[in-house]
């Protein structure tokens, strides 16, 4: 669109609408073969991140042991039910977010932090690589007090690490969950869904950015 600024977050008011009717996806993880809406194991816990295009956000995740299930969808913004084209516009306040369920028991919450500051870049606001707009924001959105006092720890050994190397200020957005927009997390559209399972050659622009959180 002709005059829209896709760095700039729009405000809840001048948000688009979207819609009553939720995405309709599989039921289950192309890879894992798990719920992808729940019910989940008791104990499970939940977090969301955004680290740019969640293709390949996704792969990083489900590949970890310890992860029940991960689905991609769109949060932190203000469109009900926004489809991917809607989301592309900025004009809905969302960011490509990834929803990670995890056996807390079988894999700490550091692992899954460290995945995520390791295979993104969080200092340039609003894009990752070529991918510009808002819904390429660096984003954590926990679910608990302890997820978000272990995230805003993160950032903080995180940007130690980054400065050590030269690098500059991270911009990562990080909120309860229930605090980003609406609160709500859309699942995207089904082809979304696994995408670089389902097409292996897919576009990924993710991976280890050569500082290490550890």
């Amino acid at each position: 669109m002709l005059g829209i600024d896709k760095t700039v977050m729009v405000n809840a008011d001048k948000a688009l609408t979207g819609r009553d009717a939720e995405m309709q996806i599989a039921e289950r993880h192309v890879v894992l073969g798990t719920s992808l809406k729940g019910p989940w194991p008791e104990g499970s816990e939940v977090l969301y991140v955004g680290m740019g295009c969640f293709w390949g956000a996704e792969r990083i995740f489900w590949q970890l042991p310890g992860v029940h299930v991960t689905a991609v969808g769109y949060m932190g913004g203000w469109t009900r039910n926004p489809n991917y084209q809607e989301t592309c516009t900025s004009l809905t306040g969302h960011t490509e977010t990834v929803q990670v369920v995890y056996d807390p028991a079988a894999v700490d919450l550091a692992t899954l932090l460290a995945a995520f500051w390791e295979n993104h870049d969080p200092t340039t606001p609003n894009r990752q690589g070529g991918d510009i707009g808002t819904q390429y924001r660096s984003a954590i959105f926990a679910t608990t007090d302890a997820q978000l006092a272990a995230a805003e720890a993160s950032r903080e050994r995180y940007q130690a690490r980054l400065t050590e190397q030269g690098y500059g200020a991270i911009t990562t957005q990080i909120a309860r969950a229930d605090e980003a927009g609406d609160g709500t997390f859309y699942y995207a559209e089904d082809y979304h869904q696994g995408y670089l399972h389902k097409n292996p050659d897919g576009y990924c622009n993710h991976g280890f950015c050569q500082v290490s959180f550890a």
